[in-house]
């Protein structure tokens, strides 16, 4: 009872919160605004723009989990690399981080990767990303440390007053963020610690970590890096060309609310929602876009997003299907030692 009470406290936390989140976020707004605006005034030819750099950032990271897994002695298809992060994605928003686990069972069903090895990979991956949010971080924070600074002091991370500190609803969303992360770091390090006490399982996952000392091409690695980068980037701030209350905001200021939006995405709540509105909204505000324009900004952009998140998803589990079904030679090979043991029993 126990076991089954934290798996449904795992699957409905990150829902909740977002849930509560987005409550605090839209409680005054006019969502017949939000409806007026995606049926007349978004401009639908810069969404699919921006669409198609969404997709690309995920085939781009299916190329490079690709090179990250040759050292280890596995040939997986590239594209069941690609449909496995399409996977990845869907799954997080069921279960928020679930997904780096997913993708690892997908190439141990179908192309027989080691699940601890390939997990040491997205390991890698992990670390990687880690340290190109925190450099494009400080590129920014150097370049518009102004907007950080009112951005911080507008959500009640600077404000002189305790009590007005606590009356604040951001300071509870900021609260519930931060307590949001603290759990996820807590469950991650409980599942390693399982990892650590299954028999070779800790060594393989470090073979897997450090494949990236071995990978053909470590240029090729760098570039697509850094194409995932771009293209995550411009997923986002093309989004500002398809509405006319947004379509003044300059580059940097993409580059603000990127960076607000990706670290908001670290909370666990399905696709970053709930912190990621917030986090865009407030410092869209700061830009001189109103709360009313802002929010809409938040709710279509993430709307959609969410929706390419799904078919890609859908996508990603149908052509894994269709990509590794056995083709009739394949089916009689597998087949010829079950016939020889039937004619040789009769």
């Amino acid at each position: 009872m126990n076991k089954l009470l934290k798996r449904t406290l795992n699957i409905l936390s990150p829902i909740l919160l977002g849930a509560f989140i987005l409550y605090w976020v839209y409680q005054d707004f006019n969502f017949a605004q939000a409806e007026d605006v995606l049926l007349h005034d978004t401009d639908w030819g810069w969404m699919l723009f921006s669409l198609f750099f969404g997709v690309m950032s995920h085939v781009l990271r299916g190329w490079r989990w690709k090179q990250t897994l040759q050292p280890l002695g596995v040939k997986p298809k590239t594209s069941n690399c690609v449909d496995a992060i399409f996977l990845s994605y869907a799954a997080n928003l069921a279960l928020p981080r679930v997904g780096e686990v997913s993708r690892c069972g997908v190439l141990l069903r179908y192309d027989k990767v080691p699940f601890a090895q390939s997990l040491g990979t997205v390991v890698t991956e992990r670390l990687i990303d880690t340290i190109c949010i925190l450099l494009i971080t400080g590129i920014t924070f150097l370049t518009q440390t102004p907007v950080f600074l009112k951005f911080f002091q507008e959500t009640g991370t600077k404000i002189p007053s305790l009590i007005h500190l606590l009356t604040s609803p951001w300071f509870y969303v900021t609260l519930f963020s931060v307590t949001g992360v603290i759990i996820l770091i807590y469950y991650l390090l409980k599942l390693f610690s399982v990892f650590e006490r299954m028999k070779g399982v800790a060594q393989n996952i470090w073979q897997g970590i450090t494949s990236l000392r071995q990978v053909r091409s470590l240029p090729l690695f760098l570039f697509y890096t850094l194409l995932i980068w771009v293209c995550y980037f411009y997923h986002f701030y093309l989004t500002f060309f398809c509405f006319s209350f947004t379509a003044h905001l300059s580059f940097l200021a993409g580059l603000v609310m990127f960076v607000g939006g990706t670290f908001a995405v670290i909370v666990p709540t399905p696709n970053g929602a709930g912190p990621w509105h917030f986090a865009v909204i407030t410092m869209m505000m700061l830009y001189g876009v109103n709360d009313d324009d802002a929010s809409t900004f938040a709710l279509i952009v993430h709307g959609v997003q969410t929706l390419l998140v799904i078919v890609l998803g859908v996508w990603g589990w149908l052509h894994l299907g269709i990509a590794n079904r056995k083709t009739p030679c394949e089916r009689s090979s597998w087949d010829g030692p079950q016939s020889r043991f039937h004619n040789n029993a009769s």
